[in-house]
């Protein structure tokens, strides 16, 4: 009885321990569900549904991109994704899967080899892989002929056609695999074009094959919005022939155009050459591609250039300034506060009126009339016009220009503005300004898309004309059309005239700067022109071309570009239907002047009525092509263009202070060599006969002439022949190289 009584305590410890080890088994097992159901239970969920599962996103239908006219310029089709299941691809049979894929795909053997074998560090198989997107149905068809079994599938996917592909190749843009917008408008209006991706979820079993009793998750892509741009598609190809032309002729860096409706702001077209099709752009070569991905009359800048006089003579006619009664003379320089702003011709143009002072294009008549505004009212004027701020056209990566602040602006500084210096500018800019001149004077918000609507036609953006402000006066935009209409006239942009129909522009030519980005080049320049079509004395269209390091003199740069502005109207009128105006201009046949020296060639031309420019470096070289061609009809007065065997560009033509040739007479050759250097002239003699001291000189002692200029000289002969006659015996100076 006492040993029963004794062993009950213990019995009660050994209970009470059981107890406690349940109570801990229960709430480690208690956290251990907690862990797997709570904590790990959504991550452990979606790994099940991956193994019995498979999903699939399904490509939304990117949105179509269309002209003004409606013809599709962008648009996505259905292709393919290939995929490979490696569960369901016997080992043995490896090796053909692999050959035979990478072959009809063309992708690499090893690649596809490592996709569909094991994890070498797992062993395991992936169960599902995708080896090409946006493949053709084609192709499909071909590996279906292989008979590969259920190791290769197919979903379906989405890929961008272009059906025109180089047609608005920088507008555009293109789109990356996964048919998101890069560049261009496609990457601009990514959010409205690219519509929402739908998705399919499907039981499978441990192979990868769906399970006929199986359930599916079907969720509907969402289509992207159409947008429709202000653009037309056959202005864009007239642009377009006519930049590639252009470019191989003046072996350009880069040419640009622009065309715009000066009434409305709207973009009618815009290019860059060299461009690329964007059904295969090279993306192998990204600097290459990036490049020309810009849309250069949006993206890049330049210094202004004798363009901005239309600016210039347009703030002096509308503040009350400038009028065409004005005289101003210009005598070559002028000081202003101790600095000595110089005309590109010091010669001087003399007193000139206002519309001669822009068809000369005198920077000394726009310093003149910039002053006389004034530096406050004149930089409302550049502020009003638009310089210095976005235009907001729609087009990405749009630059700004740069326009000095006013307070930091002397006299100095705003006649070199005047006329296009130390101010710069985009293609944009300066055409939405050169439209305000015109139009009566509204600037006008640019913009290229029309509108954005929905698949049932819900018009989700619409753009329409807007006026942003008025810039100068009705009666000052009249005077300034007839400025503009003497300049592409009388000017040096009078080979942008179309016959039968009223043109009105300026050419403009600047400097680029070095790398620096403050020394201005002397071998490197922008060649522009902008000019407008008038009918009934009403601007219908406005076009801008920039030859970007035209291999061309500087002197001909300035009216090269009119010339393709000219041959784009041309072809435009007929397209839009515009009728000629009443009067007839006056034309002759073009005479050929291939093959002659370009001395002789400008001399005929100017027989016949029309103007040419030849640097005196090539006088004597031969012609080897004119624009416009020979028989063609022309404007009396307009300039022909003349490429000779010689042409490249030159800055011997350049207009600069000019130096005084010193005496050379009694020196000898190396102190005679260093004394040109110094003035930047140069020394050539008779290198059989150059001992002594000179004796002549070709350019007299005092004479002007440019830096570059070559001197030639003489010296007297160290043996002269007694039996000779003393004049006889001075040898007869050669020809004096050409300058520069």
């Amino acid at each position: 009885m006492a040993k029963t009584t004794a062993s009950a305590p213990k019995i009660k410890r050994k209970l009470v321990l059981l107890m406690v080890f349940s109570g801990l088994l229960m709430l480690l097992l208690a956290l251990r569900l907690t862990q797997v159901m709570i904590i790990q239970g959504p991550e452990l969920k979606a790994k099940a549904e991956m193994q019995w599962t498979r999903r699939q996103n399904l490509a939304a239908q990117r949105g179509k991109i269309v002209d003004r006219n409606g013809l599709v310029l962008a648009q996505s089709g259905t292709a393919y994704r290939v995929l490979a299941n490696p569960p369901a691809i016997a080992a043995d049979d490896r090796v053909r899967v692999a050959t035979e894929v990478s072959e009809v795909l063309g992708l690499n053997y090893d690649y596809v080899m490592e996709r569909i074998s094991p994890n070498p560090e797992t062993g395991k198989l992936r169960l599902q892989v995708q080896l090409k997107r946006q493949v053709e149905s084609s192709v499909i068809d071909q590996l279906e002929a292989l008979q590969l079994g259920s190791g290769i599938s197919y979903t379906t996917d989405m890929k961008r056609y272009y059906p025109f592909g180089q047609l608005f190749t920088q507008l555009i843009g293109f789109t990356g695999i996964e048919t998101e917008g890069q560049t261009g408008l496609e990457a601009e209006y990514n959010s409205y074009l690219a519509g929402t991706p739908g998705r399919l979820v499907i039981e499978v079993d441990r192979k990868n094959n769906p399970l006929s009793y199986g359930e599916q998750d079907y969720l509907a892509p969402v289509e992207g919005y159409n947008m429709q741009l202000t653009a037309d598609s056959i202005t864009q190809s007239y642009l377009e022939k006519y930049l590639k032309q252009c470019y191989e002729l003046n072996r350009a860096t880069s040419v640009s155009g622009l065309i715009m409706d000066p009434n409305t702001g709207e973009v009618l077209s815009t290019s860059t050459y060299p461009s690329f099709d964007l059904n295969n752009p090279p993306r192998d070569m990204v600097t290459e591609l990036m490049s020309m991905s810009r849309v250069r009359m949006v993206t890049d800048t330049y210094e202004a250039g004798s363009m901005f006089e239309a600016i210039t003579a347009a703030a002096g006619v509308d503040s009350g300034t400038a009028t065409l009664q004005n005289q101003y003379d210009c005598e070559g320089s002028k000081i202003f506060r101790l600095e000595k702003i110089v005309c590109w011709d010091p010669a001087g143009h003399g007193k000139q009126t206002l519309s001669e002072a822009l068809n000369n294009s005198c920077y000394l008549a726009m310093a003149d009339i910039a002053l006389a505004t004034g530096i406050n009212e004149f930089y409302d004027y550049i502020y009003n016009f638009g310089f210095g701020t976005e235009t907001n056209v729609g087009i990405p990566s749009e630059d700004t220009g740069e326009v000095i602040h006013r307070k930091y602006i002397r006299e100095s500084d705003l006649s070199r503005i005047a006329f296009g210096e130390n101010i710069t500018t985009t293609g944009i800019q300066m055409a939405n300004a050169f439209c305000a001149i015109i139009n009566g004077g509204t600037l006008m918000q640019p913009y290229v898309v029309d509108n954005i609507t929905s698949t049932d036609g819900t018009i989700i953006l619409k753009n329409e004309p807007t006026i942003l402000r008025r810039v100068i006066s009705s009666s000052a935009s009249a005077t300034m059309r007839t400025l503009l209409e003497s300049v592409a006239t009388r000017g040096k942009g009078s080979n942008a005239q179309v016959l039968n129909y009223t043109v009105g522009g300026i050419s403009g030519v600047s400097r680029k700067f070095e790398e620096d980005g403050v020394t201005p080049s002397r071998m490197r320049t922008v060649a522009s022109y902008i000019g407008y079509l008038s009918t009934n004395d009403t601007p219908q269209l406005v076009c801008m071309i920039l030859i970007d390091e035209p291999q061309v003199p500087y002197m001909e740069a300035s009216s090269i570009a009119g010339y393709w502005v000219g041959k784009i109207f041309s072809d435009l009128v007929q397209y839009y239907g515009l009728l000629p105006n009443p009067q007839q201009t006056r034309t002759d046949t073009v005479p050929d002047v291939t093959n002659m020296t370009a001395r002789d060639a400008v001399y005929a031309l100017k027989q016949q009525g029309f103007s040419a420019y030849t640097v005196k470096a090539e006088d004597a070289a031969t012609v080897v092509s004119q624009f416009p061609a020979a028989g063609t009809k022309a404007p009396t007065g307009s300039i022909i263009i003349l490429y000779t065997t010689m042409t490249t560009f030159t800055d011997s033509e350049l207009y600069k202070e000019q130096v005084l040739v010193p005496r050379l007479i009694g020196k000898r050759r190396q102190d005679a060599a260093d004394t040109l250097a110094g003035l930047g002239l140069v020394l050539a003699f008779d290198k059989t006969q150059c001992t002594g001291q000179i004796d002549t000189q070709s350019i007299d002692e005092g004479t002007p002439v440019d830096p570059g200029t070559v001197i030639y000289v003489t010296f007297p002969d160290p043996t002269p022949s007694p039996t000779l006659d003393p004049a006889a015996a001075t040898p007869a100076a050669p020809t004096p190289l050409p300058e520069g």
